[in-house]
């Protein structure tokens, strides 16, 4: 009888508001220290983080609630609001913005 090895890693893709080239820098920083996280990439044209993890270590909700900690929605999990609130303006979502920075670039 074989015995199928568990799998060792497995993906998830999660919609956030990121909304520029810090907030991806943030997002991945966290994760490269989130436990069980193999791999994280943030797509800025769509805002999907793409995760790989090992499910032994942790779970797509953890790893929701670890970007809503840092001040991101992840798929229907809202981001943690102090945290949200001390995020630069340019980070924020279009109509929490203090400021227009259309075309403002990082």
């Amino acid at each position: 009888v074989t015995v199928s090895a568990q799998k060792k890693s497995e993906e998830i893709k999660i919609l956030t508001s990121a909304q520029c080239g810090q907030c991806k820098d943030r997002i991945e920083k966290m994760m490269a220290y989130e436990k069980g996280v193999m791999k994280s990439n943030l797509n800025l044209e769509d805002k999907v983080l793409t995760v790989t993890y090992n499910p032994g270590r942790t779970s797509p909700d953890k790893i929701r609630k670890a970007v809503n900690s840092v001040g991101y929605d992840a798929d229907n999990s809202k981001a943690d609001e102090k945290a949200y609130s001390k995020l630069a303006d340019c980070c924020k979502k279009p109509e929490d913005r203090q400021f227009d920075h259309s075309g403002h670039n990082h």
